[in-house]
């Protein structure tokens, strides 16, 4: 007898906020969402509503970063605005006009041992990526482009994930060819690539176990681990997944599970450890599922650290999963 999927543990919804493209927690207790029609909506997880929702732009919002003192917003084609929190309200501090026609996400990384050191990765023109100092508004944008001649036609980036290992910062980033580059950050320097998967969409990795995911258009997720000693990529198994189109793929924090949201409306838990399926959530039944964040620490009401996902159809659904 086959076993029913688990329920959600809540679902929030309004009639103003509409299709939901990506979502991100402030500490635990205030989740935001970033819509289809450019407006960003704050949640409150003590008293699940929306106590305020601004506009950011005629454009959907692609990914949201939200740090103790910032917001930063990615707006469809690429433009990043930050914005500093003044008197309970959201106030715009300064903005990059896009120039990516791509689906690549930003990826924000926050040094441990100073919080202040706060780096945003966001896609440029072409192969192009942009690094942007997030607490210093006077320090330079940074580029790392793939210029060397002998490499092969990469087209844009796709998806990125910087990690830390031994106390260096890297840089992985997927392009449209399939190949997967390797940045070492305190250089500036290219010091590997892997052709890994093509049409990737999605990108997580976990410094502590070694082992990353791709999600792609296809109907397969790709594992990877790194040679640590010379930080060469090297490619995994693959995970057969019924439905192709993987718009997210995120490693929960303890590294006990991981999760993918489809084109098909479903999201996907699976064993960190063994790689195993465990559930399939069919909460979303029209249209893709589009993001998936996890709690920092365990949300008061449900007493235990929660997932949401969000998608086209303008619901956030809360989880309370293998905990």
């Amino acid at each position: 007898m086959a076993v029913l999927p688990p329920d959600p543990v809540f679902s929030l919804r309004c009639p103003e906020m509409g299709a939901v493209s990506s979502l991100c927690f402030h500490e635990s207790e205030r989740l935001l969402a970033g819509t289809q029609k450019g407006k960003v909506f704050l949640w409150d997880l003590q008293t699940n509503r929306s106590p305020m929702h601004f506009e950011v732009g005629s454009e959907p919002i692609t990914n949201l970063h939200h740090t103790k003192e910032h917001l930063v917003t990615q707006e469809k084609g690429g433009t990043i605005t930050t914005y500093s929190i003044s008197n309970s309200s959201y106030v715009k501090e300064r903005s990059i006009p896009g120039n990516h026609l791509g689906y690549c996400r930003t990826a924000l990384h926050i040094n441990p041992n100073n919080t202040n050191e706060q780096l945003l990765f966001y896609p440029c023109e072409e192969t192009a990526i942009g690094v942007l100092h997030v607490t210093d508004p006077a320090a330079p944008t940074q580029m790392l482009l793939p210029d060397d001649p002998q490499l092969p036609k990469l087209g844009s980036v796709t998806c990125f994930k910087p990690f830390e290992c031994a106390s260096q910062l890297f840089l992985l980033a997927g392009y449209e060819s399939g190949h997967f580059l390797t940045w070492d950050l305190s250089s500036g320097v290219m010091i590997d690539i892997v052709d890994l998967a093509p049409e990737a969409i999605s990108v997580d990795y976990d410094a502590i176990t070694n082992r990353g995911i791709v999600g792609t258009a296809n109907d397969k997720l790709t594992t990877f681990s790194y040679q640590r000693q010379s930080m060469q990529l090297q490619r995994g198994s693959e995970l057969c997944i019924k439905n192709p189109g993987v718009n997210c793929v995120r490693i929960r924090g303890d590294q006990k599970v991981f999760a993918s949201g489809g084109w098909d409306g479903r999201i996907r838990i699976f064993s960190w450890k063994s790689l195993r399926p465990l559930a399939v959530l069919t909460q979303h039944k029209q249209g893709g599922v589009m993001d998936i964040a996890y709690s920092p620490q365990p949300v008061s009401m449900w007493r235990a650290p929660i997932m949401a996902a969000a998608g086209m159809d303008g619901q956030i659904s809360l989880w309370d999963l293998y905990n």
